[in-house]
């Protein structure tokens, strides 16, 4: 029988085994999360130090994500897939042998939390990347839907099993059993067989993987937005769930139990959500999705903040969940079409920094507003602030054409009459074209758009020159770091790039196609001094 368009990606045996231990990943995060915010109130009744359990669990990705991204585009995704998994369960087994003994303070438990958002922070860039490769590009809106199902799946059934633990065992049982899942999760990993990439070239240096990535990132309009738009909606919608088990021992007969309920509530709207996505966004584009669902998500959390009972509260959070979700797979969506394989793992991990950068310092804003003048109070504050940045945010946004990243074949060069060593450079490409001065103004814009692409591919730097002694005569020069580097950036050519080319070479006037020259820095020259 086939499935409908919100589950047909799983109708693909790797994607289906991916999605399933991605679930049972989540649930260990969730029922992790969930134990260590409730421990936390009866542990301390600081507000500010439940809200940073929020904070310790995400800062990791903020501060590792791009290093996590660049191993996850220069090394074998599997195996480091597989790896981040089995830090999260040693720390895992190791939270819960602590608990068993009795030995969690505040402060262990917030060390603990953090160690646990390292393998996180370590886990998400990769998971993001690997995605695009199973699925085809037509079911991939659906295949991050149904990793928002995943993670809120686990949002319900890891909050509903951590609850009833604590309820009747206590929160060493659901560490316990976080310890057991997060193996699961990392044996299904190692199961999977990915497809190796292959090239000619030697992997990647570690740090220029990164620069790359944060220029890619910088260089791209549609990327640029993005991460504006991600970091404000979780700014927003942080203090909500930051502070949920305050809210939920804030209600009338408030406990353990309230909490789980309003944890699986949002979970459950979330679902309900994705599994409309494909009725929706024929109706929506994206800057309508993203602007509906942040009024929509802060109404509802100030609503669930002042209500008094537990069945005004669900209903409230289920609304929110529901938001949430069309809100942040719209976004991840946009980014994911936004990038090429070569770096999709660096710019996943960037949008995941900003993701959690919202989050961690949202949590810790609101936690301590919190603080000074309520729970109820600092989440109305979060949705006030966001509603007010609305207007200003617009200006970003995440709509428009999706780039064609379908590898392409690059202009041919003379191949080199010397011997270069693969390390060997800077080196300096120049390109000279010849343009009527009706077509300046064209032309000038064309290349401030070439000068981007080259940036993204890698380019150390950029410039246009104009000839003072040839009329028409304009020179382009750009500089890779060596010729690894150089031949690296052509293996990144596509057919976007080729159709920027196109237009350029439409542009030239010369009976040739535009002059192209590559240069070697002469490492053993003396610098010259004036």
């Amino acid at each position: 029988m086939k499935l409908p368009a919100a589950l047909a990606p799983l109708e693909g045996p790797v994607f289906r085994g991916l999605w399933f231990a991605w679930l049972a990943a989540n649930m260990t995060m969730w029922m992790n999360d969930v134990a260590a915010a409730w421990l936390m109130t009866t542990l301390t009744t600081s507000p500010a130090m439940v809200a940073l359990v929020q904070t310790a669990s995400t800062l990791p990705v903020f501060l590792l994500g791009l290093p996590s991204g660049a191993m996850a585009d220069i090394v074998d995704r599997r195996l480091y897939f597989a790896g981040t998994q089995l830090w999260v369960s040693l720390v895992a087994l190791l939270i819960a042998a602590l608990a068993v003994a009795g030995l969690l303070t505040p402060s262990l438990l917030l060390l603990l939390t953090f160690l646990n958002g390292i393998g996180l922070a370590m886990r998400w860039p990769v998971f993001s990347a690997i995605v695009p490769e199973v699925v085809g590009r037509a079911h991939l809106p659906a295949a991050l839907a149904l990793n928002g199902i995943s993670m809120n799946m686990s949002r319900v059934v890891g909050p509903v099993v951590a609850g009833a633990l604590l309820a009747s065992a206590g929160t060493a049982a659901v560490f316990v059993l976080n310890a057991v899942l997060a193996g699961v999760a990392f044996v299904l990993i190692l199961r999977w067989r990915s497809e190796p990439r292959t090239s000619a070239l030697p992997g990647e240096r570690f740090v220029g993987a990164m620069r790359v990535g944060l220029q890619h990132v910088r260089q791209s309009p549609r990327m640029r937005a993005v991460i504006v738009r991600v970091f404000l909606f979780f700014l927003q919608s942080s203090a909500l769930l930051a502070l949920l088990p305050l809210v939920a021992k804030g209600l009338e007969g408030g406990g353990a139990g309230s909490f789980t309920l309003l944890m699986a509530s949002m979970g459950a709207g979330a679902i309900c959500a994705a599994l409309l996505f494909p009725r929706w966004r024929r109706r929506f584009n994206r800057d309508q999705f993203v602007r509906y669902g942040s009024i929509v998500q802060a109404a509802a959390a100030a609503i669930a903040a002042f209500v008094p009972e537990l069945w005004m509260a669900v209903p409230a959070v289920f609304v929110s969940g529901m938001a949430w979700i069309s809100t942040a797979n719209t976004l991840a969506m946009s980014a994911q079409f936004a990038l090429p394989n070569w770096v999709r793992a660096r710019g996943m991990a960037i949008y995941q920094m900003a993701l959690m950068a919202g989050t961690a310092f949202g949590a810790m804003a609101f936690g301590k507003l919190a603080g000074l003048v309520g729970v109820a109070e600092a989440i109305a504050a979060a949705s006030l602030l966001g509603a007010a940045l609305l207007p200003w945010a617009q200006r970003w946004s995440v709509e428009g054409e999706d780039a064609d990243f379908t590898p392409a074949v690059p202009r041919a060069a003379a191949e080199p009459a010397i011997d270069i060593e693969p390390d060997a450079g800077p080196v300096m490409v120049t390109v000279e074209y010849q343009v009527d001065d009706a077509d300046v103004p064209e032309f000038t814009a064309l290349m401030q758009l070439t000068r981007a692409a080259r940036l993204r591919q890698g380019a150390l730097s950029w410039a246009l020159f104009r000839d003072t002694a040839q009329p028409g005569r304009w020179v382009e020069h750009f500089v890779d770091e060596n010729w690894i580097e150089h031949q690296r950036r052509l293996e990144r050519f596509t057919a976007e790039d080729a159709g920027l080319r196109a237009r350029r070479t439409a542009l030239h006037r010369g009976s040739e196609p535009p002059l192209l020259r590559r240069f070697v820095a002469d490492r053993e020259a003396p610098p010259h001094r004036g």
